[in-house]
């Protein structure tokens, strides 16, 4: 069964402080790297863990591998992206390995690695097969009709992707917004690719789904937001499910044109800023039906808020967006300092890290890709196994969502902005 997002918390915690402890006994100048396994809310059952960061004296175990023969962000992203069809994906079925198969958390970043990896220029090698496995894996989780089902009551009977893969070859179950968040963002990025109208209307799916999930009841305090899931017991509206929706929402009105989705995305927008802005000029995780925060700080809480306000800049023209996307970005580069990036899970420096370089392809300030680059170097030469697997958490192991992270980490890299979204 997928982990509450209490349980998915402690286990951040423990992970986090362990990885901290070690990191703390063995390292000396900077620590960037991996924080622990926080999550805006309850999520399927994920990956525990870290990266350490770039110049650490000493990894947080010893799962160092070899001395890398390669050179170059491209060949590493390749080499990264090939370990993890190797050791997890399972041939012929478009899945990767879980119980038996994986959530849709893990294969949603497995799928933007994909993506992103096709956006690199000159790579050499044809992602088409890898791309077209992806999309026949991502139907496996979709629930065309939410009918009858005892899922909650936070959203309609919309099509959505489920956490697990849906029936008949997966349990399902909830569906949670953040995740259909990140489909969502990528089949528009490869409809803008490829132009194929089938990516577009799974795109519109998920907006659809998640527009239809928008929480307006009076009775809630600071109203609007979008739920963590759609599962009965959830109490929670969280940044990491509003501000992608609001980046989506961008993506397909530049597509189409059709005003509803800007309207959603600043709608979305300013929610979070109203109800999760903290004196810090931080955001917060998520207000619960009482209105009441959850203040603690996620490094991809404020990326996906800098992308949200950078896209909206540049769908508006308007300059306070853009203002405050900077803003959220300076607050972030102070607050997350190498040893908090160090004790996340990957997933969330690989959101943090794309939406900060998106922002710096507009304003031309460039710390966003010498953070990465130090990331994921420190994470090639530290905690990378023999088998090109890298790994997270104590004691350290590989993962799914830890390779994904780190293929897009240097896929990103490798590409230009322009196309992270």
């Amino acid at each position: 069964m997928p982990l509450s997002l209490d349980h998915r918390r402690a286990l951040a915690v423990l992970w986090g402080s362990l990885l901290v402890c070690a990191l703390a006994a063995g390292a000396g100048a900077h620590v960037a790297g991996a924080h622990r396994l926080s999550s805006p809310s309850a999520r399927p059952a994920g990956s525990p863990g870290g990266t350490v960061a770039p110049g650490s004296a000493k990894s947080p175990k010893q799962p160092r591998s070899r001395t890398p023969a390669l050179h170059g962000d491209p060949k590493r992203a390749l080499v990264a992206l090939q370990a993890m069809q190797k050791a997890y994906y399972v041939k012929g079925s478009g899945l990767y390995k879980g119980e038996p198969y994986s959530y849709l958390w893990p294969f949603s970043q497995a799928f933007a690695a994909t993506v992103s990896m096709s956006a690199i220029p000159h790579l050499g090698v044809s992602l088409t097969r890898e791309l077209h496995a992806r999309l026949t894996g991502l139907h496996d989780y979709l629930d065309t009709s939410n009918s009858g089902a005892p899922e909650g009551t936070f959203t309609s009977t919309l099509a959505g992707f489920d956490g697990a893969v849906a029936p008949p070859l997966g349990p399902g179950g909830a569906k949670y917004y953040d995740d259909n968040d990140w489909v969502g963002i990528e089949l528009a990025r490869l409809y803008e690719l490829s132009r194929s109208p089938s990516l577009l209307a799974g795109a519109e799916t998920i907006m659809a789904f998640e527009m239809a999930g928008w929480q307006t009841s009076p009775e809630l305090g600071c109203a609007g937001g979008l739920p963590f899931s759609n599962s009965a017991e959830n109490s929670q509206r969280n940044t990491v499910s509003t501000a992608p929706a609001a980046e989506l929402g961008v993506q397909l009105y530049r597509i189409t044109r059709n005003v509803s989705y800007l309207q959603f995305a600043v709608t979305a927008y300013e929610w979070v800023r109203q109800c999760l802005l903290q004196p810090s000029g931080l955001y917060a995780d998520h207000v619960n039906r009482k209105g009441v925060v959850e203040p603690q700080l996620w490094s991809y809480n404020q990326g996906t808020m800098i992308g949200a306000g950078t896209l909206l800049y540049e769908a508006t023209h308007t300059g306070a967006y853009l203002n405050q996307a900077r803003q959220t970005a300076a607050a972030a580069l102070s607050y997350f300092t190498p040893e908090r990036l160090g004790s996340e899970i990957p997933f969330f420096p690989s959101i943090y890290f794309r939406n900060l370089l998106y922002l710096d392809s507009i304003t031309h300030e460039p710390p966003g890709p010498k953070i990465a680059q130090g990331y994921v170097d420190y994470a090639w030469q530290h905690l990378r196994l023999k088998n090109d697997l890298f790994v997270s958490g104590s004691p350290p192991s590989p993962q799914l969502l830890v390779q994904a992270a780190i293929v897009q980490i240097y896929a990103l890299l490798s590409s230009p902005a322009s196309g992270y979204f």
